[in-house]
């Protein structure tokens, strides 16, 4: 799997937070075992959440801002910076594309509406349309990246505990996620493995729906504070695949103007 082929399909996931519907008329039956965690899996998704600075914290936090990198072999291939109001929903991600051109795209993320800038000139129409779903895209994948152990207990959000995996002197508790009436992609299938002594994320392994095993795995280093909370900022591959979610600021007040003109 190529690094683009891996991002798109990751942007492609809409997380419990897009309140995205998972084309339930098109699915197949699910069992009520299905739809619902087990205990010890939800127990330990409660100690993860915890051990980041806690569910009350994370849900006072008004806002984020990180910038988002794709590297190969120590080059980065792509970087945007991304701003974030987790409680009107505003978001604005500023980059440039792989031929040169500099966006900016300001959207809110439940209602779909916003603006967005090329090279400085201001998009309208059905480009802007199609900019505004792709802004929400972006602001999914680069989100889970850094933000999935905060997720862990959101709704639609089914885990399975899947025992311990040891590896010298490490054990990690090892979960099975996956989805029930959330996402574009609810085929896709994730595997989150815990430390049991720091209750840290320290790797995943998914299967995107519609790949074929073997799952691509990524180990979570480079762990910070900011405000009371952790956060992850790379995320190591195979080959010298690196996701970095980085230069993370927490914000307690957002500024007039940080979604305004870009």
């Amino acid at each position: 799997m190529t690094p683009s082929r891996l991002l798109l399909s990751v942007a492609a996931l809409c997380f419990a937070l897009c309140a995205a519907s998972a084309h339930a008329a098109d699915a197949p039956a699910v069992t009520d075992s299905a739809r619902t965690s087990d205990p010890q899996a939800i127990e330990i998704a409660d100690r993860v959440i915890a051990a980041l600075g806690g569910t009350d914290r994370w849900n006072k936090l008004r806002g984020l801002r990180w910038s988002f990198e794709s590297a190969l072999r120590d080059t980065v291939r792509s970087s945007r910076r991304h701003s974030w109001d987790k409680y009107t929903g505003w978001h604005k991600v500023s980059g440039t594309m792989r031929d040169g051109t500099a966006f900016t795209f300001i959207d809110n993320i439940n209602t779909g509406e916003g603006r967005a800038w090329m090279n400085g000139q201001a998009i309208e129409g059905d480009s802007l349309a199609k900019l505004m779903k792709r802004a929400k895209s972006l602001w999914t994948n680069d989100t889970y990246w850094m933000l999935m152990p905060y997720k862990l207990r959101d709704p639609g959000v089914v885990l399975r505990y899947e025992g311990p995996v040891r590896e010298g002197d490490y054990i990690w508790d090892k979960l099975a996620l996956s989805f029930h009436q959330v996402g574009e992609t609810p085929g896709d299938r994730y595997w989150v493995f815990v430390n049991r002594a720091t209750s840290r994320v320290e790797k995943w392994e998914f299967v995107l729906q519609g790949d074929a095993p073997p799952a691509n795995v990524y180990a979570w280093e480079g762990w910070e504070e900011h405000g009371g909370l952790w956060f992850p900022t790379a995320k190591r591959g195979a080959e010298g695949r690196v996701i970095y979610t980085r230069n993370i600021e927490t914000m307690d007040a957002i500024p007039a103007s940080e979604f305004a003109q870009p």
